[in-house]
């Protein structure tokens, strides 16, 4: 069986909309199809993906709403240019959009703020208020070191006029008949001691409600993008094999929003990560026998540090107030800086294709990305996390985003020339997901997709490509960084989907 070159080009482009909605933040699937071409090959694509993803209120959440579709569309472009430059060797400049977020919550629930959201659970901000209360009135008798009814009776006395004076003889008298007096007769007693209460209470209240007052209003929403650019040179010491590699430039940008109750001290944390460089390298070998259409290849791409500024808000910081030590946590945030480490992470793809009949080839394609390893604490985000991890039992703080497991995804499918100038194909693909519980700014837990794609070449050289998928979304567990590591979750995804649309144009020369 023998299959011509343009064929053989003809079958290897897949289906434009490759990943689209890989696990955690992967979007391209990075593709090195293009670099692999026979001879000078241009191509441009652009895809779309259009999700819905919706789920409800649970486990430690107190109430059990709906929450409506959280997956906003998005769109990235890629292109691609490979040059054969000589028998043995080649160069390619290869641009995508490898990973991204796009999501925003709306409506009523745990993402949205509301006027009832708390700073903590109300059953841990009740039980912090009545702790404080008492510990209050317990230091005011301490505060009275040989008289333990002096600093409650001082206390007393100040509320009814604040600028009495104990260093005067008239205000010590008062002090000293008072004291006497509230020793010597309940009724008196029970009634400084209840307006000491009460002052305590009250001030204590109006700090709940003012931490209250400074959550944030609006809602949850996280967008990232990055682009790369990579730059390969190929060797082919014969016609069977290529040996490539390379460097990698990237960007990436970001921001944060966290609403509603689900988030509790950080309902008001904004984050934006200015545009931020990093470069890293790939390396790759593939095989070949043209004749029969067989190509199989793997590349390697490294993980790439970005050292960014972030711009952190967190409008309710003053709540830590409440707790203890608060007051010198909050300095101590206030003070925090420096930079932010992201790590965007190594990925290994392994490609196949063959021909199987006349006309006719399988392609399949495995990759693997090292999600696991991957995290992001903001500065000023992970100085609070440190504060209040002890109450949720992370004396070391805990991330904004992290991942559990590693992502593996398998694409599978047939291709097939029908004419001179129509080709078509149908794969189908799953994704494992990157853990379960997953965070609460992608709520989704692997994939499995079918696709449908065909190419129409006006010209031997030229050629569009179009494409469809279908993806049945994993069902989610969605955790805030506050849970991650543990089986507690805020809200749960089921059954849902999204359709992705791609297109392509390239051109051989």
């Amino acid at each position: 069986m023998r299959i011509n070159k343009v064929l053989i080009a003809m079958m290897s482009i897949y289906l434009p909309s490759s990943a689209l909605y890989a696990a955690a933040l992967d979007r391209s699937g990075q593709s090195m199809s293009a670099f692999l071409q026979p001879d000078n090959y241009f191509e441009a694509g652009i895809s779309v993906l259009d999700p819905t993803v919706e789920g409800r209120e649970a486990d430690t959440s107190e109430s059990r709403r709906h929450i409506s579709d959280m997956g906003d569309d998005y769109y990235f472009p890629s292109a691609a240019i490979k040059l054969q430059v000589t028998d043995n060797v080649s160069f390619g400049l290869l641009y995508d959009q490898p990973f991204g977020a796009d999501a925003a919550y709306n409506g009523n629930n745990v993402f949205v703020s509301s006027p009832n959201d708390t700073v903590l659970p109300q059953a841990r901000l009740s039980a912090i208020r009545a702790s404080t209360i008492d510990a209050t009135f317990k230091g005011l008798v301490s505060a009275g070191q040989a008289d333990p009814t002096k600093g409650v009776v001082a206390t007393a006395l100040k509320a009814q006029n604040p600028n009495i004076d104990f260093s005067t003889t008239a205000g010590s008298l008062l002090l000293n008949s008072t004291i006497a007096a509230y020793n010597a007769n309940p009724t008196i007693k029970a009634g400084i001691d209840a307006a000491v209460q009460n002052g305590i209470t009250n001030r204590v209240d109006q700090g709940i409600a003012a931490a209250n007052a400074s959550l944030g209003k609006g809602n949850t929403k996280v967008e990232v993008d990055s682009q790369n650019l990579s730059m390969i040179f190929g060797f082919q010491p014969n016609k069977n094999f290529n040996i490539y590699g390379g460097g990698v430039y990237q960007t990436v940008k970001g921001s944060v929003s966290l609403r509603g109750q689900a988030y509790s001290l950080y309902n008001g944390y904004d984050s934006k990560i200015k545009e931020t460089s990093g470069v890293g390298w790939l390396a790759g070998l593939a095989f070949q026998i043209p004749e029969i259409a067989l190509k199989a290849s793997v590349t390697y791409r490294s993980e790439i540090d970005h050292d960014t500024d972030v711009q952190e808000s967190i409008s309710a910081l003053g709540a830590l107030a409440l707790l203890p030590g608060g007051p010198a946590a909050i300095n101590k945030i206030q003070n925090t800086s420096g930079k932010t480490r992201i790590t965007t992470p190594q990925s290994v793809n392994l490609d196949f294709q063959t021909g199987i009949m006349a006309n006719t080839v399988a392609f399949a394609n495995l990759r693997w990305v090292n999600w696991k390893d991957f995290s992001i604490r903001p500065v000023k985000f992970g100085a609070v996390s440190e504060a209040i991890g002890p109450l949720v039992g992370k004396p070391n703080g805990f991330n904004l985003v992290e991942y559990s497991d590693d992502q593996y995804t398998v694409t599978a499918g047939i291709g097939r020339k029908l004419n001179e100038q129509w080709a078509g194909n149908v794969s189908v693909g799953w994704d494992s997901g990157a853990g379960n519980p997953v965070t609460t700014l992608g709520p989704t837990e692997g994939y499995w997709n079918l696709g449908l794609g065909v190419q129409y070449s006006p010209t031997p050289s030229t050629f569009i490509a179009g494409g469809v998928k279908y993806f049945w979304l994993g069902d989610a567990k969605a955790q805030t960084g506050a849970q991650a590591g543990s089986n507690d979750y805020v809200a749960g995804f089921k059954d849902n989907n999204a359709i992705a649309y791609g297109l392509k144009m390239g051109y051989r020369f």
